[in-house]
């Protein structure tokens, strides 16, 4: 008898081992990918989201704009008034992982910041995590000055060549991302978390010469531990990384960061930069996964891409939508991609991006009247 209790003891202790790591596994791994109706619920709530890819006017990157020697609470409030304005209620900002290397405390304590003047302005940001455009070498402390006439000269990639190449740099990223999304995780002023924007960017032809051979292979494992890393926290938010070139039409045609961005988001987005009939299409196209749809860029002027025909097209569909660019700043986005081979001597003759001058004045006055009308139902 006192061996078979012994034995049911030694029966009992392993159970309670085994329930105990079970937790904590659980503990770590965070909540799941959001059922379809958890994320459609979580959707009907925040009304039509309409909003921009904002950065302040005199930043020209992620680094500059958080900083604690630029980071400027006085320009933020102005600019995201002049956002409200037009009905906005939401802004795509991104941040970077050598601001938290850099500062942790102060770097939260900016983002708070940040989210103070935003819900002062009934304004609800998209956090970028990571981000795959433009300059691969990026370098904490003054920023360069823009080039002129070229846009987004001074933007850079978070993580960096370096950071991206290097896998024993895995556990600062980690740091950085559970580190940003713990702090926020119930902070319902905050909409969403964008994991990685275009992952798979080789930047051609600004940087392609001097970026990673083979980027995507680097990006994907990495890109797997970012998910995983931000739902450890278990936000309230939903998680998303989208897509923005190749084939969509089917699920079987995307490319595996494509698929590994899809089944890894709590809500479908995408970028689509050219005219109203692509951009319906790819609408339809992801509607199969029955999940909330958010274009997270679009609006390129010459490339037909215009408020004027994506955004009733948005409402339509009840699909959320950024713009890129607020205000005619140091990125110089008022200027084409094309600028990086293509000299320019003065402004466009149609601009790019962007919807307000320096000043606060409207670069199209008919376009900030038409956004008003379609937020705010109000001519």
């Amino acid at each position: 008898m006192m061996k078979q209790i012994q034995h049911l003891s030694i029966l009992v202790f392993f159970a309670i081992l085994f329930q105990n790591n079970s937790f904590a596994t659980r503990i770590n791994k965070g909540r799941e990918v959001w059922s379809v109706k958890q994320a459609n619920e979580w959707y009907a709530r925040q009304g039509w989201l309409v909003g921009c890819n904002y950065i302040p006017g005199d930043a020209i990157n992620q680094l500059e704009m958080w900083q604690a020697s630029t980071f400027n609470e006085k320009t933020i409030d102005k600019e995201l008034g002049w956002a409200a304005s037009l009905g906005m209620n939401t802004v795509r900002v991104y941040l970077h992982d050598l601001l938290y290397e850099q500062d942790k405390q102060g770097f939260l304590k900016r983002i708070d910041v940040f989210l103070r003047i935003a819900a002062k302005h009934r304004i609800k940001p998209m956090f970028v995590l990571f981000d795959s455009c433009w300059d691969p070498f990026p370098v904490l402390g003054t920023q360069r000055s823009p080039k002129p006439h070229v846009h987004n000269s001074g933007w850079v990639q978070s993580p960096g060549y370096a950071a991206l190449k290097d896998p024993a740099q895995y556990p600062r990223l980690e740091a950085y991302i559970k580190g940003v999304v713990s702090k926020f995780a119930n902070d319902k002023r905050i909409l969403a978390w964008d994991v990685w924007n275009e992952p798979d960017n080789i930047n051609n032809p600004s940087y392609v010469k001097v970026e990673l051979a083979d980027k995507s292979k680097y990006v994907y494992p990495l890109m797997q531990k970012a998910f995983m890393w931000a739902r450890s926290a278990s936000p309230v938010q939903p998680l998303t990384s989208g897509v923005w070139s190749g084939d969509w039409s089917q699920h079987e045609k995307l490319k595996p960061i494509d698929k590994l961005a899809i089944e890894e988001s709590d809500v479908i987005s995408f970028h689509n930069y050219s005219n109203a009939v692509s951009f319906e299409n790819h609408i339809k196209i992801l509607q199969r996964y029955n999940r909330p749809i958010i274009c997270t860029e679009y609006m390129a002027r010459p490339s037909e891409s215009l408020f004027a025909t994506i955004l009733p097209i948005a409402k339509k569909y009840n699909t959320a939508v950024y713009n890129w660019g607020l205000v005619d700043g140091k990125t110089q986005t008022k200027y084409p991609w094309d600028s990086w081979v293509k000299q320019y001597e003065a402004e466009p003759p149609l601009w790019f991006h962007d919807i307000f001058k320096a000043d606060g004045r409207a670069y199209k006055p008919e376009e900030v009247k038409l956004i008003k009308e379609l937020t705010t139902g109000k001519k």
